[in-house]
Order: C-alpha cells, then structure tokens, then sequence
C-alpha cells in the first residue's frame, strides 16, 4: 500500500519532501503535482521503477518520457541543445512544455525513443518540484498520470490514491493542480513544431 503526503503547495514542509524522495532514492515510484497536472516518477537509474510507470500507464515503445529538470544547465548532460533551441528553451522555461530533444550518450539507452534516440526535457514551475529536485540532486523521470483508456489525466489526490496504491509507493497530495497537460515540443526540426497543444501553447510562437 502507497503511503500519503499532503503537501502544502507553495510551502512544502520539509519533512515530508524528504520522505518522498527517500521513496525515490530506494528506487520506488511516486506521484507527485506539477504545473500542468499530476504525474508519475522515479529516478533514471530505477530500471524496475520505470518499467512499473510502463505497465501503470500501458505505454508502447515509442512512448516518450521526460526528464523533470531544475533549471536549464542540467540539461545539457542528457540532451543535445543548440544556440537556437537554447534561446527558446530560455524563454519558455520554467513552464508548462516538454521539449523533444536529441539524447546524448550519458542518457540510458532504454530512456530514449526507440526510432529517434530524442528524450523528453521539463523544467516545471512548480515549488513541490523544485523541493524535490533539490533533495534528490538529480532530475526525475516521469510521465504524465494518465491511465489506459482515458483521455484526460487523474487530477483529484483522493482517486489518484483509491486507483493507485498498490500500484505505486507514495502519492504526493500537492491539492488540484489541472488537466491540461504540457504543450510537446519536437524540437530537432526547423521550425520546431507543436506536437501537442497543452497549456499555454501560444507562448510557443511568442518564444520563437
């Protein structure tokens, strides 16, 4: 059975942030709240975590990813960034977007899309995930909660944990946080190209 934080979402206690990411650090999964919607996490080393996000969510192989990041400079170690594509990375992040970006060779070889060797790159404006980015020291790897033959993501804590709690080991309770989920990015094309209209997908032309 998961185990249960409520979080204050502008005033994340402490204590709690380090519980979850002790979760995390004993290669577990967790639910956590981000400025899009609730997703699903573990560390990029947890093989068997990820491959539990994998059956949770019933993705294929061409199921992208994404590494939640602190800021733009960790990027760099797990995905090729360009002058072009920093500039607009600079003036989107942090928010609600997901960039496709080409992986590097540091980059586990079963995080990156099978035909295009791209990984998803975030930097959420969110303080639970900036809390927990800090304690972990590492970015977090995660997919939106969005369960087989649904079309919108869980957004209510309390259904996250009925659905969800033998299924995952913490649910963070971070209050309502919306279903709309991130706008995509493909960024290895010229111009790059919106592959899904998520939240404030206009300022995608703004950051061009």
């Amino acid at each position: 059975m998961s185990q249960y934080f409520e979080i204050h979402p502008q005033n994340p206690q402490p204590r709690l942030l380090r519980r979850a990411v002790e979760i995390l650090e004993q290669d577990g999964v967790i639910v956590y709240p981000t400025d899009s919607c609730y997703a699903l996490g573990c560390r990029i080393d947890a093989k068997s975590a990820h491959e539990r996000i994998s059956r949770i969510r019933q993705t294929g192989p061409d199921h992208h990813f994404t590494l939640v990041c602190p800021d733009l400079s960790s990027i760099a170690t797990f995905a090729k960034v360009g002058n072009v594509e920093y500039r607009m990375l600079k003036a989107l992040t942090p928010g609600p977007f997901t960039f496709l970006l080409p992986a590097t060779r540091e980059l586990p070889r079963r995080l990156h899309h099978p035909k295009r060797r791209t990984i998803g790159i975030r930097v959420p404006e969110h303080t639970v995930v900036a809390g927990l980015l800090e304690m972990l020291g590492e970015p977090i790897l995660s997919s939106t909660l969005i369960l087989p033959g649904e079309a919108l993501p869980m957004t209510e804590p309390d259904d996250i944990r009925a659905r969800l709690e033998h299924q995952v080991d913490a649910v963070v309770d971070g209050g309502h946080c919306g279903v709309e989920p991130t706008t995509v990015v493909d960024m290895t094309t010229q111009p790059p190209e919106i592959l899904r209209h998520g939240r404030e997908a206009e300022r995608v032309s703004a950051g061009r």
